[in-house]
């Protein structure tokens, strides 16, 4: 069996640029034979506020759809081979089925599901909405799919209610239902476990009265919420990460010197920033929502209602100051409730083992 791994477009300062270099040999610590089918070259400059560049990531796409077509024409896919898609909103899956499905190829297909339309708060949700093209284009994907793979039940409740319109059973989540079914989604941690190595350099550094926001600067992420905190608490450094194009050197030192990420996000289906920093002794501090419910204790949520919105931050302003001059003034209190909390997103939800599992067919 050959693992192919057609890659999402690495940006050098995302996580996708770490992914390039580590999948590839996580998977090979499983199987011999793990081939990436790359689009060449990106646009490093992404579109103001998104992942991507919204231009270049369809130049990328089509070089990898030249590529597995080429694949099929000189037969050299074969029966039982997986096809591992780093990002599953990539329409080459269809065409990737369509090949198969004509020439009579058994291959597996997995796709990672980071976001897309059915998430109001995405790119797409905002500006394209519950369109047809766009929904009929997600679902399609889906079902190309043998695996859909997600970090978080919150992401696959969201999924099934706004994509699939698909209700609970028998008082059960949407994703305890379809999970239970054992369908074709999966439940898996995102393929993350170099982390640990990467940012042990940075786990003991001299801690600065640093608050950090690692976030893009979208609308959902907040970022006026964090501007005007740092004028009620002067006291503090507060550092606004895109702002200062860092490289992954000069983030993780920020990161190794601060003492609280921060966020006020509306949008999150997993939160790698604010994984990164608990790694390197950062308070997290989420809010009680989105997969952050899921993903982190009560000691570093607090409520939703705190910044659900502008107006709800205004409301309920000195709250949250009182929650970040505790975590400040008390670092040390939580010094060690951090380096628990990040052991087990570890295990939960940054390690790809099952899904390593689910593709060696373990």
């Amino acid at each position: 069996m050959t693992v192919y791994i057609v890659d999402i477009e690495a940006v050098d300062t995302r996580y996708t640029k770490q992914w390039k270099k580590h999948l590839p040999l996580q998977l090979q610590n499983r199987t011999d034979d793990v081939v990436v089918i790359s689009g060449g070259e990106t646009p490093q400059a992404t579109t103001p506020g998104a992942f991507l560049n919204f231009g270049g990531t369809n130049v990328y796409k089509s070089n990898q759809l030249e590529q597995l077509g080429r694949l099929f024409c000189e037969g050299k896919i074969s029966d039982g081979d997986y096809f591992l898609y780093t990002d599953a909103w990539n329409p080459t899956v269809i065409q990737l089925r369509y090949m198969a499905s004509l020439l009579g190829t058994d291959i597996t297909i997995g796709g990672m599901w980071h976001a897309g339309s059915y998430d109001p708060q995405d790119f797409l949700g905002r500006l394209i909405g519950d369109a047809a093209w766009v929904r009929h284009a997600e679902k399609s994907m889906f079902y190309c799919y043998d695996h859909n793979y997600f970090a978080t039940e919150f992401h696959i409740n969201m999924f099934a209610e706004n994509l699939l319109k698909y209700k609970g059973m028998f008082g059960l989540t949407p994703a305890e239902t379809l999970l239970e079914a054992n369908d074709n989604i999966q439940l898996t941690g995102w393929p993350m476990e170099y982390m640990q190595e990467t940012l042990a350099p940075y786990k003991n550094m001299e801690k600065k009265n640093t608050i950090v926001f690692p976030h893009r600067l979208a609308p959902e992420k907040q970022v006026e919420i964090f501007r005007d905190l740092a004028e009620e608490l002067p006291e503090y450094e507060f550092i606004v990460c895109q702002e200062k194009e860092l490289t992954k050197n000069e983030y993780h030192n920020i990161l190794g010197e601060a003492k609280v990420v921060f966020s006020a996000n509306l949008q999150e289906t997993l939160g790698i920033s604010a994984y990164e920093g608990a790694l390197v002794g950062a308070i997290p501090m989420m809010p009680d929502r989105l997969s952050y419910t899921e993903m982190y204790s009560d000691d570093f949520r607090y409520p939703s209602e705190w910044t659900e919105s502008w107006d709800s931050y205004v409301t309920n302003k000195s709250k949250v100051i009182q929650k970040l001059k505790n975590y400040m003034e008390s670092y040390k209190n939580y010094h060690n409730l951090v380096n628990t909390e990040s052991a087990q997103l570890t295990q939960k939800f940054f390690s790809g083992n099952k899904m390593y599992d689910i593709i060696t067919k373990k």
